[in-house]
């Protein structure tokens, strides 16, 4: 069998390794357009700031390795252009130090791990030599260079994303001048606002500068120019405003493409030609929670489709022939789609999410309810506890979840993972309360963050403790006079902040001073992440008060939102 593989890194590094370890006679060849076959992108950032020191430690494997370990040819700065589906071949070009060089190559099974491409908007001044993607290890060299030789000061980072993000804080960490532009009202785009905002918050307490909703007109040689006029110093500028899937050879070869601009393939990552498949970037895959055709770049997915993907290649050629002994147990293996669980470090706090967000959900027209807190991350009375403020996002008609994120220093992305394997699982919030989490003082609580969240969902989905969320708030907001704001925090919290014209009793006077309250106007309850306000609701309610609701997050959701009238 001669299985040719075009692109290398995650998806096609580990196609390669698995054919080869389900068919030790087959013929492989990697083909790859750059330098390296396989590298870990996703740890240039960090090379960047310092934090991997040796740039070798970005070398997942070799030319030499691939052919040491698995008999793998490896063909670097070789570029496929064309597909013959018919004659089963690709045409390739290599280029040397020489000049370039096109040849032929057969296949019986082709796997195409082409990943994406960094989008780089139509802005004035964008080819500038000072001007930055980060992609690839070249391009990582480039910026070190640009660095070491032209000693910037100033960098602008366009676009809020993972990649963004990551370098905005490699170079704060290089001791640079920081300004991050977002074309969208809050970084981290595919997350909740008053998440992308908590991000925000920790690059502004760095000295860095954060614009959202603002475009890039023009780059000149000093400075980055706004749509509005505003110029930004800047010598250096990374752009990071999205990734498009490379699939030009997979167009001109005839292939159907998806919906979302990713190469369609089945269940079984075969494209519309029987002898092709894909995985990675360049593919459409299905959301597990709204089964919308999706596409979601991120390195866990594409390792894991570039095994199916192997697998079932593999199988398809031995199919109606004397199958080996060794994959005579093996069957086709489906790829039932991606929940894009993801983390990110920011600075010593870490931001993680699973599934879809509340906004994504209510997007996708999914019956949708959030409720968010804020809690230790382990028990308060071991020295160290930090604080984590986590979202479930679940269907209001039978608790399914459906989503979650979190943002703190420590803990994160335990509860992020547990939730992720419960949204694979398709459980409840009713399911959720119940799950017995390790517990000890220095972990977490005896009810962990995950556990008090579903009691919340499930409080709210009975009617017993109400909770408004965000989205909820921002319509009120448009009439703050109709609704009465009672402020439960201590006078300590309160003078740190509180939303104008609000009501203030503490929680703990609120039994001995209800009579303060009308109870003619719907009444939102703020705490600090909202246990206290849940108290209150309960104590309201049993006292009358029919249109009582607590506000999800509390004041450490609630000041990050827009249009607050804060004092």
């Amino acid at each position: 069998m001669k299985a040719l593989i075009i692109g290398g890194v995650a998806a096609g590094a580990t196609a390669a390794a698995r054919i080869r370890r389900l068919d030790e006679h087959a013929e492989i060849t990697i083909v790859e357009r750059g330098p390296y076959v396989s590298f870990a992108n996703c740890g240039l950032p960090y090379h960047i700031s310092g934090a991997i020191e040796k740039r070798s430690k970005l070398l997942v494997q070799t030319p030499e390795g691939f052919m040491s370990r698995y008999r793998v040819q490896v063909m670097l700065n070789t570029e496929a252009i064309a597909v013959n589906r018919n004659s089963k071949q690709v045409t390739v070009d290599t280029k040397t130090a020489e000049g370039s060089t096109e040849q032929a190559l057969a296949y019986d099974v082709l796997l195409l791990a082409q990943g994406g491409t960094p989008v780089f908007p139509n802005i004035e001044g964008i080819d500038a030599p000072h001007v930055f993607k980060l992609w690839t290890i070249p391009d990582m060299d480039k910026i070190l260079k640009h660095i070491k030789e032209q000693s910037p000061r100033n960098a602008v980072v366009i676009g809020g994303g993972f990649i963004g993000l990551e370098t905005a804080e490699a170079f704060v960490e290089r001791g640079l001048t920081v300004t991050i532009v977002e074309a969208l009202d809050h970084v981290m785009p595919q997350l909740d606002a008053v998440y992308g905002r908590h991000v925000e918050d920790q690059f502004k307490e760095r000295g860095a500068a954060v614009y959202t909703n603002a475009v890039v007109k023009k780059i000149t040689d000093t400075a980055v120019i706004l749509g509005n006029g505003t110029a930004i110093p800047a010598d250096l500028v990374l752009v990071s405003a999205g990734v498009k899937p490379n699939t030009e050879l997979a167009q001109k070869a005839g292939l159907e493409i998806g919906k979302t601009g990713g190469l369609a393939v089945d269940e079984f990552l075969r494209t519309s030609d029987p002898w092709i498949w894909a995985a990675g970037d360049m593919i459409e895959i299905e959301s597990k929670i709204s089964n919308a055709k999706v596409r979601i770049p991120l390195a866990g997915p594409a390792n894991r489709q570039g095994r199916i993907a192997a697998t079932n290649a593999v199988l398809a050629w031995h199919s109606g022939k004397s199958m080996p002994e060794s994959m005579s147990m093996l069957t086709p293996m489906s790829y039932k789609g991606a929940l894009g669980t993801s983390v990110i470090k920011i600075f010593d706090t870490t931001l993680a999410s699973t599934g879809l967000s509340f906004t994504q959900a209510k997007r996708a027209g999914l019956p949708v309810r959030e409720v968010s807190l804020i809690k230790g991350n382990h028990a308060g009375y071991y020295p160290g506890a930090e604080d984590i403020l986590l979202t479930l996002v679940y269907n209001e008609k039978n608790g399914r979840l459906l989503g979650a994120e979190a943002f703190g220093k420590q803990g994160v992305e335990k509860r992020i993972d547990a939730v992720a394997v419960a949204l694979h699982a398709g459980l409840t919030v009713y399911d959720l309360a119940e799950i017995d989490f390790a517990y000890a003082p220095p972990y977490s609580s005896a009810n962990d963050p995950l556990n008090m969240a579903a009691f919340m969902a499930v409080n709210n989905l009975s009617g017993y403790s109400p909770v408004i969320s965000m989205d909820e708030i921002e319509t009120s907001l448009k009439n703050p006079d109709a609704v009465l704001w009672l402020d439960v925090r201590n006078y300590g919290e309160y003078a740190k902040g509180h939303i104008k014209n609000s009501l203030h009793i503490p929680v703990d006077e609120l039994r001995d001073r209800i009579d303060e309250i009308p109870r003619d106007k719907p009444i939102y309850c703020i705490s600090v992440g909202g246990f206290e306000g849940h108290l209150a609701v309960r104590m309201l309610k049993q006292h009358g008060f029919k249109h009582v609701k607590n506000i999800s997050g509390g004041w450490s959701h609630l000041k990050f939102m827009r249009g607050l009238s804060i004092e």
